[in-house]
């Protein structure tokens, strides 16, 4: 049977996919040649404690070499409380205590600053921080928290192209709302929207019961044109499915040009998926570009796969699926910009798996086995050439964080996160590039 932390799938056509063999095979040309960060590092990744009393966002700046420099890291406040899901036995669920990727993420607005959201579960809202400039670890609140409609979420979405940030909810009131935000105020309470809701079958309970039959990301689309949202079923009577909703825009009365995600979207469930989780947008160019956006998402009943999103339609279409041998749940996912690939991880596997953006096919001899201790890895992210995957528990109660050279397919790090507070809750993580 596949196996999710704490669910059991029967479905016969799932197990039947996950026993069939997979060729592996080196990086292409193409992939290899799309490495203009290869020899550059990242300057700091975020990750939120999710604390019940007091949530969090830890910083850790980057040195030059690509390793954390655990010791200059530090934990702001974010004057809100986190919360963790439930197993199906009712306890704290941890690691992966909130089911979802992008529990916080990062805003780049270039020369004007860079900026974290990070979800508040305890109290259903969303914190804006601001990154210094001088020191990517120095963090301050930008405004208050801002109390979206709807309960517990999991996830967020920022389009600084749009001024936007989008939270998915995954509670008894399930689904994504959006609203503006301001470089200096933070944000904009009166412009959150209402609540798009997302049917999980059946409703689901705050806190929710998971990890399956919730909400797995929010996320905006590369040209931040499109929200999606992935959706997980439970591998059995219900199918997860992918929405998607088109960003529109429209003249306010002042004659500035106002933004806004469409109220109504479009669902789909591209064949062959059924528990849709960690989700990367995949850069196209030329025609393919206008017509369709591409997506690369894990599927935590059987591996990856690669889809196409029609632009007009939101409708989505599977390309490519990439089943991985021998995993428990493959649920978050990353592209390297030093491979032009995407890497995944395993709640239960300590390991990364390298997957073709082109059909989800797995690349090189089999999986980068780190064998450093962690019971498996949840979100990880990408910088230059190295991918840092985060542990939350790691096998003792502590977090950590392994730090991977994704060229040379080798660990270079296994850092310990216990001074900074981060424990079986953590979730999430963005990084400044």
């Amino acid at each position: 049977m596949l196996y999710l932390p704490h669910i059991v799938f029967g479905a016969a056509w799932l197990f039947a996919e996950a026993s069939a063999s997979v060729v592996h095979r080196p990086r292409s040309h193409l992939e290899r040649s799309n490495s203009k960060a290869a020899n550059t590092s990242g300057k700091a990744i975020y990750i939120i404690t999710n604390d019940a009393q007091a949530n969090s966002v830890v910083a850790i700046p980057i040195a030059s070499d690509g390793s954390l420099l655990v010791d200059q890291g530090s934990s702001t406040a974010t004057g809100a409380a986190g919360l963790s899901g439930l197993t199906a036995d009712g306890a704290p669920a941890g690691p992966d205590s909130l089911f979802s990727q992008s529990a916080i993420t990062l805003a780049d607005h270039s020369a004007a600053g860079s900026f974290i959201f990070a979800v508040n579960p305890g109290n259903n809202s969303v914190s804006m921080l601001a990154i210094d400039a001088q020191d990517p670890a120095k963090l301050s609140l930008v405004g208050e928290p801002v109390v979206f409609p709807g309960q517990f979420p999991n996830t967020v979405a920022a389009s600084p192209k749009n001024n936007m940030v989008c939270v998915g909810m995954t509670g008894a009131e399930s689904g994504v709302s959006c609203a503006t935000y301001s470089l200096t105020q933070g944000i904009q309470a009166n412009t959150v929207d209402a609540l798009r809701p997302l049917a999980l079958t059946p409703a689901q309970t705050t806190p929710p019961v998971g990890p399956v039959n919730t909400v797995s990301q929010v996320f905006f689309s590369e040209d931040q044109r499109t929200l999606y949202a992935t959706v997980k079923g439970d591998g059995n009577s219900t199918t997860g499915f992918l929405a998607s909703y088109p960003v529109m825009s429209a003249k306010s009365a002042c004659g500035a040009s106002a933004r806004s995600v469409a109220a109504a979207g479009t669902t789909s469930s591209p064949n062959g998926t059924a528990v849709l989780f960690g989700a990367a947008p995949i850069k196209v160019a030329g025609r393919a570009k206008k017509s369709a956006d591409m997506l690369f998402v894990t599927d935590a009943s059987f591996g990856a796969a690669v889809l196409s999103v029609d632009k007009k339609t939101g409708v989505a279409s599977t390309v490519g699926r990439g089943v991985v041998s021998g995993q428990k749940a493959t649920c978050w996912a990353v592209i390297s910009p030093a491979t032009n690939t995407a890497f995944v991880t395993d709640v239960a596997s300590d390991r990364l798996v390298e997957m073709s953006l082109t059909d989800a096919s797995i690349i090189g001899a089999g999986p980068i086995e780190l064998s450093n201790g962690d019971p498996g890895l949840i979100d990880l992210r990408a910088a230059g050439q190295f991918l840092y995957a985060l542990s939350p528990g790691n096998g003792t109660g502590e977090a950590a964080v392994t730090v991977v050279d994704a060229v040379k397919r080798q660990q270079v790090q296994h850092a310990s996160l216990a001074s900074l507070g981060l424990a079986a809750s953590a979730q999430g993580m963005a990084i400044l590039a």
